[in-house]
Order: C-alpha cells, then structure tokens, then sequence
C-alpha cells in the first residue's frame, strides 16, 4: 500500500504520486501500515522530552488488534485536531456511544489545546502523530526522529493538561526499527491500520463508506481524519458507517496495548 498526499488545505498541495510502500503480515493476514502525507512546512524540533516516572514500557510491534475483541473495530481519527471538523467529529462519536482513538500531531495539539481536552474529556485515546508529520521521517537520522516523536509527546501531553499518548503512529507509515522501540520505551504501542478510507482524498462520502464495507475483513482498525483539509465528506461518511457497523454486529474498542 502507498503513502500518500493529496490535497490538505493549510498542510500542503496534492502529492499525487504514492511516495513508498508500508506492509504487514499479521496472523494470516496481511494488514497494511500506512497513513495520511501531510505536506507544507515543518517547524524546528525543539527540547526533547525527559522520560518521566512511572512510564511502563509497552510492546514495540505494530499494533492492529481491538481490545474489544473478534467484533470489535477502532476508530482511528488522524492530523487532527482542527477547530471546524474535530468538534464534529466528537459530536458524532457521542451520539453513537463511540469511543475513538485521536492520533494528533504535536503542532495541532499546541495551536488548539481546548480541542484535546475535549478529546481526552469525552472519554477518547490519544495517539503521537510525530510534531510535523514528515512522511520521509524513516529516511531521516535517528535524532531527527526523536525529536519528532519525544516533542510531539511533550506537546500533546502539555496541551491534554497531563494525560499521555498511549499509542504511537508514524506519519505516511514511516516506522523504523529505531521509532518502534522508542515509541514503545515511553508507553506508547506502534499503532497501524487495516482500513485506509482513502477520505484525504474527498471521493465523497459514499465511496468512503464503500471502502469501509469492502475493506473491513482486513482488519479492525479504520483510518479517518478530522483535519487536513475539508472534511466534510469524513463526517457523512461516519454519520453513515457507525450505525452501519452497529447494525453487522461490530462493538467499537481500542487498539489493545
């Protein structure tokens, strides 16, 4: 599966061309490890985080599975948050009785830092999506992807008013070895996907939520954004796949750690 850009708004231009390939075999099954490419320009990483107490080290293999169970699915919401689409994100998770793990990035979560209380408040997970999103980060020295995943922890967790990351996702799919083990080495589990709703690229809503029905044998957990770019196809999408997954039978969990 490739990484992908297209069209984000204030991130950046379509990339068009997928840019390097990401895959996974789980069990039997082979479950793809890919993300959403964020363009545009990247800030400095600064200071990076010190390892506090009490931080238990988790599993550094990329997780799919939900806690859940064999129903149950993860709904992974990416870039975020953004003060348009992630309240309704939210709004459409509660009606539901949804709970969904936010894979923020560490610039979004200090320019909106009410947005990942309200995350955190309503009961959701919150995931590492690097500082800047830098989809080649897998090309990038070893201090470079530190400081991309230690800020961004140290980002998100001042902006959630203390509360951790749990999960770590690379940006475009971009795991190394080396990100893996540091991811795991601050508690947060290397976090994959199985279901790329392709919704960056607006194909509009019934073609996500098509995806989702086609794709969902693959695995569990599905990829969606809440920022990047108009996301209001995302948000039909979802008003339509929740209560489509209720009825098949699905219970909505977290991926397990």
């Amino acid at each position: 599966m490739a990484r992908h850009g297209a069209g984000r708004g204030w991130y950046g231009k379509v990339a068009g061309a997928a840019l390097g390939v990401t895959a996974l075999a789980v069990g039997a099954s082979v479950w793809t490890a890919q993300a959403d490419a964020v363009g545009g320009p990247r800030p400095q990483a600064s200071a990076s985080a010190t390892p506090a107490g009490g931080v238990e080290r988790v599993d550094k293999t990329i997780v799919h599975a939900s806690d859940a169970g064999p129903r149950g699915v993860n709904i992974t919401i990416d870039d975020g948050p953004d003060p348009q689409w992630t309240p309704q994100v939210l709004d459409l998770l509660r009606e539901h009785g949804v709970k969904a793990t936010f894979c923020v990035t560490g610039t979004q979560a200090q320019a909106h830092p009410d947005l990942v209380k309200d995350v955190v408040a309503a009961g959701h997970r919150l995931c590492n999506h690097s500082v800047s999103h830098d989809t080649t980060m897998d090309r990038k020295s070893e201090a470079y992807q530190s400081r991309e995943i230690l800020d961004a922890e140290r980002m998100i967790t001042e902006a959630s008013g203390g509360v951790r990351s749990l999960y770590y996702r690379a940006p475009g799919g971009a795991f190394t070895p080396y990100s893996r083990e540091l991811a795991a080495s601050r508690g947060m589990r290397p976090l994959g996907w199985n279901v790329d709703t392709k919704d960056f690229e607006q194909p509009g809503a019934d073609a996500i939520v098509a995806t989702v029905e086609r794709e969902l044998p693959n695995g569990p957990t599905l990829l969606f954004h809440d920022a990047g770019g108009d996301r209001a196809q995302t948000v039909e999408a979802l008003r339509r796949v929740l209560p489509w997954l209720e009825e098949q039978g699905y219970s909505f969990g977290f991926p397990v750690r």
